[in-house]
């Protein structure tokens, strides 16, 4: 549902200059055979070795998976803002809110 959501509103993203990536422990074959199946457009990016996923912090400590956190990042590469606890079906709208108001704040 999250990420049907996130594609849902790509064009809005795209319009607000904005990327997304996901990022999980799995294989880049599978990520490829997950977005195929589920018509997602934008980047998973795979992290086997759980490099990225350890230097965010969103290491799972009981299931080998990485934790579903959210991280918007400025142009300059400054974390402005994170979610740790999210409602799936509300996400996307959160993090669209939140790129507006960083640019309207100049954050």
């Amino acid at each position: 549902m999250e990420a049907h959501n996130f594609q849902q509103d790509l064009p809005k993203y795209t319009s607000a200059n904005a990327v997304i990536l996901g990022v999980s422990v799995d294989s880049a074959d599978s990520h490829k055979k997950f977005c195929t199946k589920e018509g997602l457009n934008f980047k998973l990016l795979a992290d086997p070795d759980k490099k990225v996923v350890k230097l965010y912090d969103s290491e799972m400590a009981v299931f080998p998976v990485a934790a579903r956190n959210t991280f918007l990042i400025d142009p300059q590469g400054k974390i402005v803002q994170v979610w740790t606890k999210v409602d799936p079906q509300v996400h996307s709208k959160e993090v669209l809110a939140a790129i507006q108001t960083a640019k309207e704040t100049g954050k």
